[in-house]
């Protein structure tokens, strides 16, 4: 077990026991200074003491409330292709967490493949980015995971909500998994609820029924993340009915790894073992070579991961068993004329050169 599933473990109360519960209340306690530097910060921008950077483009900000995986990477790439083929110069703004090298982090790697020709800016400080980028020629910017990044004037603010855990266990951090209270959603133009398809329709209506308590009312968009095809290291592409029936092994490094077991079920395979490692994870020789060796004591006849995983990986297969990716793409189930309307509002601020 991983220190981020652990970490799960103890959050939700699953982990019973004098200990847990015992380190749950220090964590509440610890989560106190945490929550009084958030609100300090947001009063700040509220009151106009702080004043956000404008751009002088169009700037649209994906976010979450929560830490953890909620799809970010397939929404940005869908919003930066509909912009794109829309005809506006899009760059894409991130700060480059957990960077492989001085230039590319896993994420990044994924864009590169899922929007190629769209320029990426990574830098902790999204001002100096963003000054670069309308340099460069850039008419629109995206802001990848910026809902707390308030330095930065956006005219439409995104924040995604995963279906499966979508309040982190009701707490901010590190009692829970909450970046600021749950009443700061009130602050996004937009909710996108991600991960649909993976939960019941009780748990999605009571979703929507605390956005509705937190004034998104025709302000929600809902999606779910379908596979796609499957993809090697090598840039081959198999179908996905070509895994169904087989024997799988699976593992991968993101933030929400049930939700990618989920997926893997799903696509009617055998998943003979399945392995986490932490979010963005760098995978080294060691784990290539334990994964190889689980893959073939479960007698498995291919091993599966995430895209955003493989990038990392320069290899087609673990020992003798290959090893392919799962591609995903973003379905809007609910709301896509509302959302289309909001995209084309903001086309049309952007400059014509």
């Amino acid at each position: 077990m991983t220190m981020e599933q652990f970490a799960r473990e103890v959050m939700s109360g699953r982990r019973g026991g004098l200990a847990a519960s015992l380190l749950r209340a220090g964590l509440w306690s610890a989560q106190w200074p945490y929550r009084i530097r958030v609100v300090c910060k947001n009063v700040a921008f509220d009151f106009r003491l702080r004043e956000p950077f404008e751009v002088g483009v169009p700037v649209i900000s994906v976010g979450n409330l929560t830490t953890g995986g909620t799809g970010k990477t397939p929404i940005v790439a869908f919003l930066a292709n509909w912009f794109r083929d829309a005809g506006a110069k899009v760059g894409l703004l991130s700060r480059g967490y957990k960077s492989l090298d001085s230039q590319a982090n896993d994420e990044k790697l994924v864009l590169d493949q899922l929007c190629p020709g769209v320029p990426q800016w990574l830098n902790p400080d999204r001002i100096l980015s963003a000054k670069r980028a309308v340099v460069d020629g850039c008419n629109l910017l995206i802001l990848d995971d910026a809902f707390q990044h308030r330095r930065v004037h956006r005219d439409l603010d995104i924040v995604l909500v995963d279906a499966m855990n979508p309040w982190g266990y009701g707490h901010c951090l590190p009692r829970g998994m909450l970046r600021e209270p749950i009443a700061n959603i009130e602050r996004a133009d937009l909710v996108i609820v991600t991960r649909t398809d993976q939960v019941s329709a009780e748990e999605l209506t009571a979703i929507r029924a605390e956005l509705v308590r937190r004034n998104h009312i025709g302000t929600v968009i809902e999606v779910s993340f379908r596979p796609s095809q499957l993809i090697n290291s090598a840039g081959q592409t198999k179908l996905l009915s070509e895994v169904s029936g087989q024997r799988v092994f699976g593992f991968c490094g993101i933030g929400n790894p049930d939700s990618f077991e989920r997926t893997l079920r799903q696509l009617g395979s055998e998943v003979v073992g399945f392995e986490s490692f932490p979010d963005h994870h760098h995978f080294a020789t060691d784990d290539f070579a334990r994964l190889g060796e689980q893959a073939k004591s479960t007698n498995a006849d291919l091993l599966l991961t995430t895209h955003k995983d493989l990038v990392k990986i320069h290899a087609t297969a673990f020992g003798d068993r290959p090893l392919w990716a799962v591609q995903i793409g973003t379905e809007i189930i609910r709301g896509a004329p509302m959302l289309e309307s909001r995209l084309w509002s903001i086309l049309e601020r952007v400059p014509k050169a």
